[in-house]
């Protein structure tokens, strides 16, 4: 008797172990990124993979071209459950950890390498805070360097000021390097800014080569402003609420695979940018590469939007001093200022 007893148990919990290691599970994953995309084809190899490894335990439900909304709107679809993560830029970034953005200050860095190197000394910081905030980074990505797209050419702040200039609605960062460069940008969210290009309620944009591109924005700016604004930045996340539920297995795979497919993005989106500028000026686009301005009146506006962003206690001070002595530190060891 208690031998079949003990046998029914045993077949009770045998049972329940494999209901659970068969739950599947659906992640809701929205982007900006347009299907057919460099961004938009990994993150649906990624979803492959991940279903593939997981034996369909773990399935991506993917939500792209921006189809869920602006990147305000995704975060907001996150913390009430209808979506479970994203891929989101600097933008949207900032809405959940807003110090991460230090690698996003305008004219701070001069190539990738920099980029890399000060970016390495923060990510266990950058890390932490995203867990502190309910939110798992899988990836690390970027948009890469930003230059101004415009129907005339630009080759000033003055230039700048004439211009009808799109900064996206609600951004900190965007804010304050337009008020300490004295220009009153156009607020507009990012799904309006094609139709208001071919409106005129903006002629001028900030983009990577390859956003540009993928979102039809260099149809309506003939010109390329060829000095780097700033480096974008972005990430793959997935909401804690979503990720805790998993099974130690799947987040495992999920991290795993994430971080491979963060680092592909980096890669690709570097070479499709180089690329894109090839293919922008075979569309007629003229890049102009003459700047007006000194280099010191950049970095003096670049710090006092550094200091209204540290006022506001969107990026804290000590984390740019951190960046900037990690920049000036790599640059010593590079024999360049």
């Amino acid at each position: 008797m208690v031998l079949k007893k003990l046998a029914a148990i045993f077949l009770v919990i045998v049972f329940f172990s494999n209901a659970h290691a068969e739950e599947t599970y659906i992640l809701k994953f929205a982007t900006l990124a347009p299907v057919g995309s460099t961004w938009m084809n990994i993150i649906t190899d990624w979803a492959k993979q991940v279903e593939k490894e997981s034996h369909g335990r773990l399935k991506f439900k993917l939500y792209g071209g921006g189809v869920s909304g602006d990147e305000p709107d995704v975060l907001r679809k996150i913390r009430f459950g209808q979506l479970h993560g994203g891929a989101m830029t600097g933008h949207g970034i900032g809405y959940i950890f807003s110090p991460t953005r230090v690698l996003e200050i305008p004219f701070l860095f001069k190539n990738y390498q920099e980029v890399d190197y000060v970016r390495a000394q923060l990510m266990p910081e950058i890390h932490a805070g995203f867990r502190r905030n309910d939110f798992e980074l899988l990836g690390w990505m970027e948009v890469g360097f930003v230059q101004l797209f415009s129907r005339a050419p630009i080759y000033s702040l003055d230039d700048m000021k004439k211009r009808r200039i799109w900064l996206w609605q609600g951004d900190p960062l965007g804010d304050a390097f337009f008020a300490a460069s004295g220009i009153s940008p156009v607020p507009l969210p990012i799904t309006e800014v094609f139709t208001s290009l071919s409106t005129g309620l903006i002629d001028t944009t900030i983009a990577p080569p390859l956003g540009a591109i993928a979102l039809q924005w260099f149809s309506k700016t003939p010109y390329m402003t060829n000095i780097p604004i700033m480096d974008g930045i972005g990430g793959l996340l997935v909401s804690r609420k979503f990720f805790d539920v998993l099974p130690p297995d799947l987040q495992a795979l999920l991290r795993r695979s994430g971080e491979a497919a963060g680092a592909r993005l980096l890669q690709e989106t570097r070479r499709d940018n180089e690329k894109s500028l090839a293919v922008l000026k075979k569309q007629g686009v003229t890049f102009t590469s003459e700047w007006k301005d000194k280099e010191s009146d950049l970095f003096e506006i670049r710090d006092r939007a550094a200091a209204a962003l540290a006022k506001d206690g969107y990026i804290p001070a000590d984390i740019y001093q951190r960046a900037r002595q990690a920049l000036t530190q790599y640059r010593a060891r590079k024999g360049v200022k």
